[in-house]
């Protein structure tokens, strides 16, 4: 069992002062496209997020409703939706085949924001799938074609194996696209940012989407 002496108590009223600056944050950049909101605090993520500020967590629901949840690296966004590729066969690629709903959190630590977004997934269409993997390191695209994601190894070497009847496979020729790699498009339905404001009154933004449109909304933190 954890200490309990490992986890860090509520900041005290000092801490927050010490946390927080006394001055009032910048304002939102937008408060009518949440699109270029997003676009925004990425850009500034990527400048001071030590690692993979394209990181989020990805939560799907098994064939029980039960609720499972792992990181994945956003690779792409637009008006259309946020996009990341996944083998077919994973434990997320069979989950979102039979419930093709999804949610995503972004967690910048650095900056104290959050982002979001729940709806809808849908698969990139075969060109979207091969000009992504195309841009892949050859390990990262051997890789794809080696491992059974999600399913039982007996070792590590079983895994180094494969990977190299991979390569002598392919040689020194193009690595073409698995037919069990792809990737997804969740459509928000709803964005919500969230940033840290002292003593736990945060600020929240939900963008919610309407019919010609989105429609927002403060909520209390």
């Amino acid at each position: 069992m954890t200490d309990k002496t490992l986890i860090p108590p509520s900041p005290s009223e000092d801490d927050y002062v010490r946390q927080v600056t006394a001055a009032e944050p910048p304002p939102l950049l937008s408060e009518t496209d949440p699109y270029a909101l997003f676009d925004g605090w990425l850009a500034e993520a990527v400048s001071k997020e030590p690692n993979d500020a394209n990181a989020m967590s990805l939560a799907t629901v098994d064939e029980s409703g039960l609720p499972d949840v792992r990181m994945v690296l956003l690779k792409g966004v637009d008006a259309a939706g946020f996009v990341f590729f996944s083998n077919l066969q994973s434990a997320k690629g069979r989950e979102l085949a039979a419930s093709p709903k999804a949610a995503l959190l972004f967690h910048w630590k650095s900056l104290r924001r959050q982002v979001r977004v729940r709806g809808a997934v849908s698969p990139v269409s075969d060109a979207e799938a091969d000009a992504y993997f195309a841009t892949r390191a050859r390990p990262a695209q051997l890789g794809a074609w080696a491992s059974e994601q999600s399913r039982t190894l007996p070792d590590r070497l079983a895994l180094e194996k494969r990977i190299a009847e991979v390569g002598l496979r392919f040689g020194l020729g193009k690595v073409p696209r698995p037919p069990h790699w792809s990737g997804f498009r969740v459509e928000p339905q709803a964005m919500e940012f969230w940033r840290d404001r002292p003593f736990r009154l945060h600020e929240r933004l939900l963008f919610e989407r309407a019919e010609g449109g989105w429609t927002t909304r403060r909520l209390f933190p």
